[in-house]
């Protein structure tokens, strides 16, 4: 037996979350990596952070606070019972039943995202998450975080100075805070990001 997270584009929350690295270099030289993770649907910035490195424990730390907000937002001891069903198919492909279902961690093959340190994200008899990986050479399929890190800096970071590490730090939580609450995203009617989060489980495909 075999179990396939989605079929369709997910319409709900919390089905599939986008996450990568960054780059920046501050006006005083320094290079820095700005991890974020989003959800696919209804854009919510859950998490973003600022490291001098994009190993393996830093992609992780990220998608733990990015599992820490969605909990605290939604008012939820655990995140699993926000989860959607996956179907069950045999090896001629029938749908023999239903699953709880993961939510698909989406990310490029970086090597962050292929060693042990991220594997422990996925492990366990009830894994939280479970990994995708795009096709090789085909950042496309990551576009919703890549279309977010594009906002980030041309709408933002790329406006001001930024003078060293702790600088980026705080301008990019002050642009995530902009971003999810008050920034109307046409893709989501009109709507911010933390308001479709909220609002209601099912949108429209985006």
């Amino acid at each position: 037996m075999r179990r396939r997270v989605f079929h369709d584009p997910p319409t709900e929350r919390n089905r599939v979350w986008q996450t990568d690295f960054s780059e920046f270099e501050t006006a005083h030289g320094g290079i820095w990596r700005i991890s974020a993770v989003i959800d696919y649907v209804t854009k919510y910035c859950l998490a973003i952070t600022v490291t001098p490195t994009s190993r393996g424990r830093d992609a992780v730390h990220c998608i733990r606070l990015a599992v820490e907000e969605a909990t605290r937002i939604l008012n939820l001891t655990d995140l699993r019972v926000d989860r959607g069903e996956m179907e069950v198919l045999d090896a001629e492909d029938n749908v023999i039943g239903h699953a709880p279902a993961p939510i698909a961690i989406v990310s490029d093959n970086g090597p962050c995202y292929r060693g042990k340190d991220f594997h422990t994200l996925f492990t366990g008899h009830d894994p939280l998450l479970r990994h995708i990986r795009t096709r090789i050479k085909s950042p496309q399929t990551n576009g919703v975080i890549e279309r977010f890190f594009e906002t980030l800096k041309y709408e933002h970071l790329f406006r001001g100075y930024i003078g060293d590490g702790d600088a980026l730090d705080m301008e990019t939580h002050r642009f995530r805070i902009i971003y999810n609450t008050i920034r109307p995203h046409q893709a989501l009617a009109d709507r911010t990001p933390k308001q479709a989060y909220l609002d209601s489980k099912t949108l429209p495909p985006s």
